[in-house]
């Protein structure tokens, strides 16, 4: 008989079964479900997840979560693929393997006000296992975990254990603040250091302000972009 992923105390399981984690996590905490439910859809081809979140701390602190479920699935990536094989996390969401394209985290929440204390958040991820028949030189910016070396990594395993770290993390976090969660992910950003767009805002991208936002240099000024403005704001 075959059984579900195993998550840690706390946490719940729901199989999407096809449908998308993300929208039906951000349905359930709009219903009420409880903090720490998984939603999940793993296939051979991609893993997509969500969890629902309840932190009693205003936005601006809450969005930590985004970057925090990033360094999970990272940690997760690193105890499970090969160890040489890099990632990367773009501060905007993307995940980046090798180089290549593989995947983003997003977030959402019920309000907009960085001061107020959200009714739920969710943050979630995909991760693309296998893309197919496509030929390498069809999508140079893209890859798959099969093709750096994952042939091993099942997406239930990758999910159980994403879901043990971002327990450690979150536990962190609430014990220690935002220091050691700062400290994981400017040492995994991608593009720190250098020229890109973000949010549709182009400069030099210089660094993290104590709460993870981008500080962003710009004809002579700089901007900060905190984390709150990659949530979706959900009614």
């Amino acid at each position: 008989m075959s059984t579900g992923p195993s998550f840690p105390p706390l946490m719940q399981g729901i199989n999407t079964a096809g449908a998308d984690p993300f929208e039906a996590a951000c349905s359930e905490a709009a219903q009420g479900c409880d903090a720490g439910t998984i939603l999940f859809d793993a296939s051979p081809e991609r893993l997509r997840a969500a969890i629902v979140l309840a932190p009693e701390v205003a936005l601006s602190d809450a969005a930590a979560m985004l970057p925090l479920t990033g360094v999970a699935l990272q940690n997760a990536l690193g105890a499970l693929g090969p160890s040489e094989m890099p990632v990367h996390l773009c501060w905007d969401g993307a995940i980046r393997v090798n180089g290549g394209l593989c995947g983003a985290v997003r977030g959402a929440t019920d309000t907009q006000d960085p001061d107020a204390e959200p009714g739920w958040l969710v943050t979630g991820f995909e991760l693309v296992f296998a893309r197919g028949n496509l030929a390498g030189g069809e999508t140079p910016d893209e890859t798959d975990l099969m093709s750096e070396g994952c042939g091993d990594l099942t997406p239930v395993d990758l999910l159980e254990s994403w879901s043990r770290h971002l327990l450690n993390w979150i536990s962190r976090w609430e014990d220690e603040g935002m220091g050691p969660l700062h400290t994981e992910w400017a040492g995994l950003a991608y593009g720190m250091g250098k020229d890109g767009t973000f949010l549709g805002k182009n400069g030099h991208f210089l660094g993290l302000d104590e709460k993870l936002g981008l500080l962003l240099r710009a004809d002579g000024q700089t901007m900060l972009l905190p984390v709150t403005d990659l949530l979706e704001i959900r009614s």
